[in-house]
């Protein structure tokens, strides 16, 4: 993500549950690579855990594919799959302000985002004219 090479332009990009697991500096480098992939007007759609009110109990927020989701795993990554998984591990974290704003600092003209179901975080980057 944080080099993506020599591709595109493409209409949209498709982003889930993966800038979390990104230093800070590198998910800010993957949002730019993203925004230089695509065509003006072009459309980033990311998709984060929402970490708004989040505490980092073992209290079961919500139920996941993957089996029950506590506030320490959507801080620190889904802790019976981190042994011998370290990739898994989060290495940042958001909440509406700051992904949008990570958005905005990244180059993106239009950057919203919303609250959905299951603490999770939907947005829209889009590309300006060039």
């Amino acid at each position: 993500m944080t080099a993506l090479g020599d591709i595109g332009p493409f209409d949209a990009v498709y982003s889930s549950h993966s800038l979390e697991h990104l230093y800070p500096h590198d998910g800010a480098r993957a949002l730019r690579e993203f925004l230089r992939v695509l065509v003006p007007g072009g459309k980033a759609l990311v998709i984060v855990p929402d970490l708004e009110g989040v505490t980092a109990d073992t209290r079961v927020l919500y139920e996941s594919p993957a089996g029950p989701v506590c506030g320490r795993d959507m801080i620190y990554g889904m802790t019976r799959l981190l042994e011998g998984h370290p990739y898994m591990a989060h290495r940042t974290g958001f909440v509406k302000a700051t992904l949008e704003r990570a958005l905005r600092e990244a180059g993106f003209a239009v950057a919203l985002s919303i609250r959905a179901n299951d603490y999770q975080l939907v947005a829209i980057g889009i590309k300006g004219a060039e």
